[in-house]
C-alpha cells in the first residue's frame, strides 16, 4: 500500500544523519540562524562512536583543534567526556604532536545529544530519508521520509556515515544493518542514483567488545594517560579538570593466532572470493589483513581500551575481523592475557554506499545539483574527525549558499581541513581516506597548537565564533608577540659570568654579543633553560612558553615554508573556473583535457594536483591565462 504523503513545516536546511558530520553540520547552520532539521535513523546513534572509543590521534588531533577554532563542537564535547588523554609523538618535532583522548562512549553521545536538543533553530527527528527531490533546473526543493513526511528545504546535507545500504559481515553470515545492530538506510541510495549520483561500496570494520573481568590485565603492559591533561578546546586551556584517568593496555597476538587465522581465511568474506567486496581502509586493516599483508610477522600489537566508566566493555584495538564468530573466539583466546576472554559483542565488517567525492566542489556541494551537499564517510573518508571537519564546512557553505554569499574555502596552506577536502574533491580516493601528517606540505605552520591563531578570525567572520573566543585568541597572539620581541631586546655579552652559566648548561661560550632570542636557537638550549639569564621574565602560561620555544627554534624553517606558501597562493589565485570546456586551451594533452573537464578545478593550483595533469599542462594553462589577460587589456 502506498504511503500517504504529508507536508511538514518548511526548513532552510535538512541534514541527513546525526553522526559526527551531521552534528557539526546541523549545529553550524542552526547557530548561523537557519531553521534546520537533523534526521537520524535512531536517536541512540547521535554522535555515536561505533568503532574506537577515542577522539584525535596523529593528524586527526589537528582536525579537532581546527574544528574548535572555527566554532565547532567536537573538542568541547570530548573535553566533557574524556577518561584518558595522551599527547602523541612528543619525541618528535612539534609539527607532528597530536592529542589523542579516550572517550566515555555513552557519555559522549549523551552530551552531544543534549547540545543538539537545546540548540535554537534546530529540530532533532528520528526517521529515514528515502528521497531527495529537485526541480527542473536541478535545484534541491524537498526531501521525503519513510513515513510520508515531506520537508520543503533550500539545502540538503547528506551525512549518512556507514548506514547507506549497510551490510554486516561475520563469516558466512550477512545481513542488512547499520553499526551496533541499528537499522540500515535502504531507500536513499536509489534516490541518489535517480539524481545521477553514482555510488560505490567501501568497507570498514570493528573488533569485538569483551568483558573486562575476563582479561588478565596483569600480563599486559599498562598504558597510562599523561599526568597533565591538555584539553582539546582552546576555551578550556588553563581550566582545572578533576578526572581520574583510566588505563589502557598493550598486548600481542601470538604465532597461534596467526595459524588459526590462516587456516580460516577462506571463511572470511573478504578472502572467500565469492563476490566482489567493498574496499577497506589501508591504515586500519582487519587482523586477517595484517596476517596476510605482513606474513613475515608472527605477532601484532593489540591495545585494550575501556569503552566508558560505567561499563565492563573493553575495545580490542587492532583485532577487527570479518571471520565467523566461533573463529573469532578461538583466535582471541590466543592473544596474550586473553586466554579466558568472554565476548560481549562480536567483531564484524560493514559495507556501505558512498560517492566519488570528485563530483563535489570544494564547498562540498554537488557540482550539478544546486543545494545538495555531502559530508563524512559518504565522501569516502574514514574517521570521526574527518567526518566532523567536513560536516562543519558543509554546514557553513550551505548557509553561504542560501544567503547568496561566496563559499567558505580553506586551502592547503590554511588548515588540515583544507587538505582533507582538497584531497577528496581533487584527487578522489579509491579506499577510505584517513588524515595523516604525511599528507601535509606545510606541517610547521599548520601545527595543532596554533590552530586558534590561524582560524579563529575566520570563524568569527563566518559567525560561529563568539566575541569572547576572538578576544582570547587576540590576547594569546599579543602575549606571544610581546614575549618574542622582548627576547630580541635582551642582549648578552661574552663576560665571564655569562660564559660560566653557558658552560654549566652544556653550551659553548659567547665570542660576541648575542640576543637571548638567538641563544634559544641553540640545540642544547630552550626557553626554560635560559631563564638563568632572564631575571625579569614575566609569568606566562605553559601554552605560551611552548609556542615561544617553537617559534624561535623553528624560525628558519617556518620562514622557508611561508615563502613556499606565497608561491602556492599565486597558483591558487589563478582562477580557471570560467573555462567550461578545456578543449579551448590548445596544447593540453588529451588526458589533461579529460581530467580537467571531469574535476573542473577552480584554480591552476588545484589543477596541478589532479592525477594525469602534468607540469607541461600547467605551463600551457598559465600561457593561456596570460594571453587571455593581454587580450582583455587591449
Amino acid at each position: 500500500m502506498d504511503i500517504v504523503k504529508f507536508k511538514e513545516e518548511p526548513v532552510d536546511v535538512l541534514v541527513i544523519g546525526a553522526g559526527h558530520a551531521g552534528c557539526e553540520a546541523a549545529l553550524a547552520t542552526s547557530r548561523l540562524g537557519l531553521k534546520t532539521v537533523i534526521m537520524t535513523m535512531s536517536l541512540d546513534s547521535i554522535a555515536d562512536l561505533p568503532c574506537n572509543p577515542n577522539i584525535g590521534g596523529t593528524g586527526k588531533g589537528h582536525l579537532v583543534r581546527e574544528i574548535d577554532a572555527l566554532g565547532g563542537e567536537m573538542a568541547l564535547n570530548i573535553d566533557k567526556t574524556f577518561i584518558q588523554s595522551r599527547m602523541l609523538n612528543t619525541a618528535k618535532g612539534p609539527a607532528v604532536h597530536s592529542l589523542r583522548v579516550q572517550a566515555d562512549k555513552k557519555k559522549y553521545h549523551t552530551e552531544m545529544k543534549k547540545v543538539i536538543e537545546n540548540q535554537e533553530n534546530l529540530d532533532l527527528v528520528e526517521g529515514e530519508v528515502v528521497a531527495i527531490n529537485t526541480d527542473k533546473d536541478g535545484k534541491v526543493v524537498s526531501v521525503e521520509t519513510h513515513t510520508g513526511a515531506v520537508y520543503d528545504t533550500k539545502a540538503v546535507i547528506v551525512a549518512t556515515g556507514t548506514y547507506l545500504k549497510g551490510l554486516i559481515m561475520i563469516g558466512e553470515l550477512e545481513y542488512e544493518s547499520g553499526p551496533h545492530g541499528l537499522k540500515a538506510a535502504t531507500g536513499l541510495s536509489d534516490s541518489l542514483k535517480s539524481l545521477g549520483v553514482d555510488l560505490r561500496r567501501f568497507k570498514t570494520g570493528t573488533p569485538a567488545r569483551v568483558h573486562r573481568d575476563s582479561l588478565d590485565l596483569e600480563n599486559m603492559i599498562a598504558q597510562k594517560g599523561d599526568e597533565e591533561f591538555i584539553p582539546f578546546s582552546f576555551m578550556n586551556i588553563g581550566k582545572e579538570f578533576d578526572v581520574k584517568q583510566e588505563d589502557c593496555y598493550l598486548t600481542y597476538t601470538t604465532l597461534e593466532t596467526k595459524e588459526i587465522i590462516n587456516a580460516n581465511l577462506h571463511r572470511s568474506p573478504m578472502y572467500s572470493g565469492d563476490k566482489k567486496r567493498g574496499t577497506g581502509p589501508r591504515y586500519c586493516p582487519s587482523l586477517e589483513d595484517k596476517v596476510v599483508r605482513f606474513a613475515e610477522h608472527d605477532r601484532h600489537q593489540i591495545f585494550i581500551e575501556p569503552e566508558g566508566l560505567d561499563t565492563k566493555e573493553m575495545y580490542v584495538q587492532g583485532a577487527s575481523s570479518t571471520l565467523p564468530l566461533e573463529v573469532q573466539k578461538e583466535f582471541y583466546k590466543t592473544i596474550e592475557g586473553m586466554e579466558n576472554v568472554k565476548f560481549m559483542r562480536p567483531a564484524y565488517g560493514i559495507e556501505y554506499d558512498c560517492i566519488d567525492p570528485t563530483i563535489l566542489k570544494r564547498s562540498l556541494e554537488h557540482k550539478d545539483i544546486d543545494g545538495l551537499f555531502f559530508a563524512g564517510q559518504i565522501n569516502g573518508s574514514s574517521g570521526y574527525e574527518e567526518a566532523a571537519s567536513q560536516g562543519l564546512m558543509a554546514g557553513i557553505n550551505a548557509y553561504k549558499k542560501i544567503k547568496g554569499e561566496e563559499p567558505f574555502i580553506l586551502d592547503r596552506s590554511d588548515a588540515y581541513i583544507g587538505i582533507l577536502i582538497d584531497d577528496l574533491v581533487t584527487k578522489g580516493t579509491n579506499e577510505p581516506y584517513r588524515m595523516m601528517t604525511s599528507r601535509v606540505e606545510y606541517r610547521l605552520t599548520l601545527r595543532q597548537d596554533n590552530a586558534d591563531l590561524r582560524l579563529t578570525e575566520k570563524g568569527y567572520e563566518v559567525g560561529l565564533v563568539s566575541e569572547e573566543r576572538l578576544e582570547r585568541m587576540k590576547n594569546k597572539r599579543d602575549t606571544l608577540n610581546r614575549e618574542l620581541n622582548r627576547l630580541k631586546d635582551i642582549v648578552l655579552t661574552p663576560v665571564k659570568e655569562v660564559n660560566e652559566l653557558l658552560d654549566s648548561l652544556g653550551s659553548t661560550e659567547l665570542k660576541t654579543a648575542t640576543t637571548l632570542y638567538d641563544l634559544i636557537k641553540r640545540p642544547e638550549l630552550d626557553y626554560d633553560k635560559v631563564i638563568v639569564f632572564d631575571s625579569e621574565r614575566p609569568e606566562l602560561s605553559k601554552e605560551i612558553k611552548m609556542l615561544v620555544n617553537t617559534e624561535i627554534k623553528y624560525e628558519g624553517y617556518i620562514k622557508k615554508q611561508q615563502r613556499q606558501i606565497e608561491q602556492f597562493k599565486k597558483l591558487e589565485n589563478r582562477k580557471i573556473d570560467f573555462i567550461e570546456d578545456f578543449k579551448v586551451v590548445k596544447g593540453l594533452s588529451n588526458e589533461a583535457i579529460q581530467k580537467l573537464n571531469d574535476i573542473r578545478p577552480e584554480s591552476v593550483g588545484q589543477a596541478s594536483r589532479i592525477s594525469g595533469v602534468s607540469p607541461a599542462d600547467i605551463n600551457v594553462l598559465l600561457i593561456y591565462l596570460e594571453a587571455r589577460r593581454r587580450n582583455n587589456d587591449k
